[in-house]
């Protein structure tokens, strides 16, 4: 049986002292499928739940960490036609990426263009898709929408703020919980329009100001019980809202349903991870109309990719711990070496 090395967890879950590199079976692709030597990998927070044995995994995800990589295609399975031996690729998968190798459908992978470097691939599908499907696809953006994006200058924040612009928004206002952070998201290039303090200032308020008290087409929440009442106040009549986490908590107690009525607004939960291969494939392929717009950060893209650090899969550790502590202000990427 071939092997490769992958990063396993001790016990099957645990702290980070559990992590270690070590061999596995290597996967063999199947009908559809695309086998991939990964170069470089991105860390999601799903990754630390995951470690712990907090996350439960959708039916036939690989127990392998990581759902984000890069790499170069190995080997081929029968059906394929989207790739060829050789292509640069990057993808999003349910898990197996912090490996040597990953077998996966050719429905989940992009060709990674030129310009984008191992590092920088790994760093966008997770976050980039993901503000993608709660924006373009629920969201329905559009040409001079006004949109409120909480946790801005989180990895899914950043992108959403980016995508908004590139969609044409009129204004984005973003929330974080520091000035540094707010003034970072107000100065990158394509940023955020309008930024406020969510735990010093009012955010309904402040986009009822910048919108002539419309308030904002699309609100993009990770938040839930504490953001829920202001959400509502700031939608304006016809507003949607995405909501991707729930970070302070899932029930909101007193609901007035009156002000969804009447403004008739559109509240749309989202998950990524659990849905089916046909409805990711229609979603990679539909967020490909924008991959070449991408670059790194010292590029002159319209959207631009943050990397804060880059780890050596041996630092495997010090990377987790690097994530544990919130130390980041863009992705975290492992090489594998």
């Amino acid at each position: 049986m071939p092997t490769m090395r992958a990063v396993l967890i001790k016990d099957g879950k645990g702290p980070i002292e559990n992590l270690y590199i070590g061999d596995t079976e290597k996967p063999v692709p199947k009908d559809g499928e695309v086998l991939v030597k990964i170069e470089a990998f991105g860390l999601n927070r799903m990754d630390l739940m995951q470690r712990e044995g907090g996350y439960p995994l959708p039916p036939g995800a690989s127990t392998i960490l990581g759902v984000e990589f890069a790499g170069g295609v190995d080997e081929i399975g029968p059906g394929v036609t989207k790739f060829s031996v050789g292509d640069e690729v990057f993808g999003l998968v349910a898990g197996g990426a912090y490996a040597e190798y990953i077998a996966c459908n050719q429905g989940l992978l992009m060709k990674k263009p030129a310009h984008l470097s191992w590092v920088e691939a790994a760093s966008i599908p997770e976050n980039y898709i993901t503000a993608y499907q709660a924006l373009v696809k629920y969201g329905e953006v559009k040409k001079g929408d006004n949109v409120l994006v909480h946790a801005g200058a989180s990895g899914v924040g950043i992108a959403a703020i980016q995508i908004a612009r590139v969609f044409g928004a009129r204004s984005i206002t973003a929330t974080a919980s520091t000035k540094d952070k707010l003034d970072w998201l107000l100065s990158i290039p394509n940023g955020a329009t309008h930024a406020v303090n969510y735990k010093t200032g009012d955010f309904a308020a402040e986009v009822k100001k910048t919108t002539n008290n419309k308030g904002v087409d699309v609100v993009i929440d990770f938040v839930g019980r504490t953001h829920w009442a202001k959400n509502i106040d700031s939608l304006a009549v016809d507003g949607r809202m995405t909501i991707l986490a729930v970070l302070s908590g899932s029930e909101v107690p007193s609901v007035n349903l009156g002000p969804i009525l009447y403004k008739r607004l559109k509240i749309q939960g989202s998950t990524l991870r659990s849905r089916s291969l046909e409805y990711q494939t229609e979603l990679i392929g539909s967020f490909q109309t924008i991959v070449d717009k991408i670059t790194g950060a010292e590029g002159s893209g319209p959207i631009r990719t943050y990397i804060h650090k880059v780890f050596t899969w041996t630092e495997i550790q010090e990377a987790h711990r690097e994530m544990t502590a919130n130390k980041n202000s863009g992705k975290i990427i492992v090489t594998v070496q």
